[in-house]
C-alpha cells in the first residue's frame, strides 16, 4: 500500500473534527457501480474506518462483491488523498478484523506533514471527477499524460496498460458480447433500471448516463431507459482509446487496490483535463474478463476505462454525510 507521503511543517498538530468530516464527504465522491456509493465510515479519534454496506450490492450484475470492493477502495483513496491534502501523514491497513469482510480499512492519521503541489494538484481533482459517457473528441491522448496514469495506477500497486487498435476492436466486440449475457441474467433490467430511476442522492441520474452510441463503436449502458423515453443519439469517437486496468491477484485486498488504484488514475488524467468512462460490463462476465489479460501472466483485468477529451460531464448525485457516517 503506497502512503502519499511529503516532508514539511506548518500544519496543526491535529485534524480538527470538522475538517475531518470534510474528508470523509470528500471520499463520498468516488466512483461506484451505477453510482450505489456501497460505503460506510467511522470516525473514531484520531482514525477513520472505511466500511462495505452489502446491502447496497448490486446482485445481479456483481453477485461476488468484487466491484463493491473496488467502490470501495476507490473512495479509500479519496479518503487518504483528502487527509493528505490538508497536511497529514497517514497509515493504512487493509480488512483489520478478520471476522468482519466488511471492515475493509482502518485508517490512522499520522503526523503532520506539509502536502507537496502533486498531492495539492491531485485532490483539487477530486470535485471535478464525473464519468463521461458522452462522446469525445478524435484528438489523441499525448504519450506523457499515459505515462503519467501508467504511474498513478503502479503507485497503487496496479498495472495500467494501452489497447492497441486489434486489442481495443476486440474489447468493443467483447463489450458488446459482455452487455449481451448480462441482458440475458435474471435481474439485470431490473437493478439498473432501479439505479437509473432511485432516489435523488444516489442511483444514476438520467442525464449523466449520456447518450446511445449509434454506431455502436463505444460500449456504454442505457441503464434500463424505457422505450417511451428514447436516448440522445451522439457521434462517439470511431477510436476510442482504452486502458485495462490490472492487478496481480484476484481477492477482496486486491479488488480494494483495484479501487484506489482506479481513482487515482481518474484523479490524474482529470488533473489533465481528460475525460474518463469506467466500463465495467467487460470485467462482469467471467469469460470475457479472462480474455483481456490472456496474454499477461500473473494479472487479472479488473476495470476497462474509455479515456480521451469531451464536454464537462454533470456530476451524479451523492448520498448526505449523515447517512454514510456509523456512530461512534
Amino acid at each position: 500500500m503506497t502512503t502519499l507521503r511529503t516532508g514539511g511543517a506548518g500544519t496543526p498538530r491535529t485534524l480538527p473534527p470538522d475538517a475531518l468530516s470534510g474528508c470523509v464527504r470528500s471520499a463520498t465522491r468516488a466512483p461506484s457501480l451505477h453510482n450505489s456509493q456501497p460505503w460506510l465510515f467511522r470516525i473514531t479519534g484520531d482514525a477513520v474506518e472505511v466500511h462495505a454496506d452489502p446491502r447496497r450490492r448490486l446482485d445481479a450484475l456483481d453477485p461476488a462483491g468484487r466491484e463493491l470492493f473496488i467502490s470501495v477502495g476507490a473512495a479509500l483513496f479519496t479518503l487518504r488523498l483528502a487527509i493528505r491534502r490538508e497536511g497529514f501523514l497517514t497509515h493504512c491497513t487493509l480488512f483489520p478484523d478478520p471476522d468482519d469482510e466488511n471492515f475493509v480499512a482502518r485508517i490512522a492519521i499520522g503526523r503532520p506533514a506539509e502536502p507537496s503541489p502533486a498531492v495539492v494538484a491531485l485532490a483539487d481533482a477530486i470535485a471535478h471527477r464525473h464519468s463521461n459517457r458522452g462522446p469525445f473528441t478524435e484528438v489523441p491522448v499525448p504519450a506523457v499524460a499515459l505515462e503519467l496514469l501508467r504511474d498513478a495506477a503502479g503507485r497503487e500497486d496496479a498495472v495500467l496498460s494501452v489497447a492497441d487498435a486489434a486489442t481495443r476492436d476486440a474489447i468493443v466486440a467483447l463489450s458488446r458480447a459482455a452487455d449481451r449475457s448480462l441482458r440475458a441474467r435474471g435481474g439485470y433490467r431490473a437493478a439498473t433500471i432501479r439505479s437509473a430511476r432511485h432516489a435523488r442522492r444516489d442511483g444514476t441520474p438520467h442525464l449523466p448516463v449520456g447518450p446511445w452510441d449509434a454506431l455502436e463503436s463505444v460500449p456504454t449502458r442505457d441503464f434500463g431507459l424505457l422505450p417511451e423515453q428514447p436516448p440522445v443519439t451522439g457521434a462517439f469517437e470511431p477510436y476510442p482509446m482504452i486502458l485495462v486496468l490490472a492487478t496481480a491477484g484476484d481477492d477482496r485486498q486486491h479488488w480494494v487496490t483495484a479501487g484506489q488504484a482506479l481513482q487515482r488514475v481518474l484523479l490524474a488524467a482529470t488533473w489533465q483535463n481528460l475525460a474518463t468512462t469506467p466500463v465495467s460490463q467487460p470485467v462482469e462476465v467471467p469469460a470475457v474478463r479472462r480474455r483481456l489479460t490472456a496474454g499477461a501472466e500473473g494479472l487479472w483485468a479488473q476495470m476497462v476505462v474509455r479515456i480521451g477529451y469531451g464536454r464537462p460531464a454533470p456530476a451524479s448525485p451523492r448520498r448526505d454525510l449523515s447517512e454514510v457516517l456509523m456512530p461512534d
